[in-house]
């Protein structure tokens, strides 16, 4: 958001003792934890900053299989990549955060999957990134891959910005 709010996923922050966003522009800034929500891998930080450049939040719900995206993130410590695909599925489940949860003591919260598939390449270090429509809205937040090596063969999973406007909105508050 313009005041400094960011969007990413509770596994890029979990057990962060120290937090820096690097902008586009090479600026630095010290961020802090607002909320996490384990159960949709959704975590909500912020920068001090203001009049930041924001996405606009589409309707991950009008999104169409087939539909064109761009998944932007930082994978392999490569900035701001940005890669295509299209929409191949939509309230996907792949028992991912089943999986990270496992690993929580005292985890009372049901994982809740619904995720957007896609095919546009997206590696580790893409995780919390923008998936965006040709709008340039923000229709999902890059989680993770299905992949046999840990690198992208072919598929990738965003939670839905329908899930990610009510869940960080809900943080926020």
């Amino acid at each position: 958001s313009p005041d400094g709010y960011i969007v990413t996923n509770n596994h890029v922050v979990e057990g962060a003792e120290e937090l820096e966003v690097v902008m586009s522009n090479k600026r630095t800034y010290k961020a802090k934890v607002i909320g996490t929500d384990p159960s949709t891998d959704i975590a909500v930080i912020q920068i001090p900053a203001k009049d930041l450049p924001a996405l606009a939040f589409g309707s991950s719900d009008a999104i169409k299989v087939g539909e064109w995206v761009v998944a932007v993130g930082n994978p392999f410590n490569l900035e701001s990549t940005v890669t295509a695909g299209i929409v191949s599925a939509k309230g996907r489940g792949i028992g991912i955060l089943n999986q990270r949860a496992q690993g929580r003591q005292n985890n009372s919260d049901t994982p809740l999957e619904s995720f957007i598939q896609t095919d546009a390449v997206v590696n580790p270090g893409n995780s919390g990134g923008a998936l965006v429509n040709l709008k340039g809205e923000l229709v999902g937040i890059n989680t993770a891959i299905a992949s046999p090596t840990g690198s992208y063969a072919g598929y990738a999973f965003a939670v839905p910005s329908s899930l990610v406007k009510k869940v960080s909105s809900d943080i926020i508050k």
